[in-house]
């Protein structure tokens, strides 16, 4: 999801969202994230009252799981549309809309009619980050709800908490490698932090918010080998890494020898005013 301009000295491959859906890796990641996130997603439509007859938009899905939850929570009377710049994870016919769109270059679709915006690890990646949140709020109908969940990994930067041995510290440089790949690509790592601030901006009242941080476990495990698999060629090609570091470290993730971990995911919801 989303784009960025191409930095000083980098080449064309630098330019555009480092973890895009095109590379076969991206499914394993949807995979993985929807282990380790898709519950706090639902709790949090629990939460907020989606139910049917609800017309709900899923902004830069992705992979088919939220989409199918908001489908069956809204159920035959209520309408989903899932997008995404590349919606080629996306399955046609599955209770919900597919289109292509770009929520930081695009207008909104069907402004003004929906009960439920919802964007997860989004918009961190986007450039205009701003506009893109405008775009999510025009969308909203008049008391609807938008939910926006992001990660803040400057908030906890590291893959091994316990940084107790070679391997842990290995994994940890190799985490600030990848951070430091998304911030070249234009990523906010401390994005996750302003979100209630941003939603209070972008004219949405009742903003409240939460956070989980997975610890440890096998989605956890196969989420980073999946993600150093995706970006691979990107770390080698920047220098900040080498084949003998990556290939020791995802035999080490394999072995199971690491207690890995995300950065926080934080969850802020408002609603567009009545008025």
């Amino acid at each position: 999801m989303g784009g960025t301009a191409a930095f000083g000295g980098e080449p064309d491959s630098a330019r555009g969202y480092l973890l895009d859906n095109a590379r076969a890796k991206a499914g394993e990641r949807f995979v993985w994230l929807a282990d380790l996130f898709d519950g706090v997603t639902r709790g949090h439509f629990d939460r907020l009252g989606v139910k049917a007859g609800w017309r709900c938009w899923e902004v830069g899905a992705g992979g088919p799981g939220i989409p199918e939850a908001l489908a069956a929570a809204v159920g035959p009377t209520g309408h989903v549309l899932a997008t995404d710049i590349d919606p080629s994870w996306l399955g046609a016919g599955d209770g919900y809309e597919v289109r292509r769109h770009d929520v930081a270059a695009d207008p909104p679709p069907e402004p003004g009619t929906f009960d439920l915006v919802h964007a997860r690890l989004v918009l961190v990646h986007v450039p205009d980050r701003a506009r893109a949140l405008a775009t999510m709020a025009a969308a909203l109908r008049p008391g609807g709800l938008l939910l926006v969940e992001d990660a803040d990994t400057a908030l906890q930067p590291l893959a091994c908490l316990d940084d107790s041995g070679p391997a842990q510290r290995r994994a940890n440089r190799l985490r600030d490698a990848v951070r430091e790949l998304l911030a070249r690509r234009g990523a906010d790592l401390r994005y996750g932090r302003t979100l209630p601030r941003a939603l209070r901006e972008a004219g949405l009242v009742d903003v409240a918010a939460a956070g989980s941080f997975p610890v440890g476990g096998p989605a956890c495990d196969r989420l980073e080998a999946a993600t150093i698999r995706h970006v691979r060629g990107e770390l080698l090609a920047a220098g900040l890494t080498d084949d003998a570091e990556i290939d020791a470290h995802l035999a080490a993730v394999e072995a199971g020898e690491l207690d890995l971990t995300l950065a926080p995911l934080i969850s802020v919801w408002g609603r567009r005013p009545t008025e």
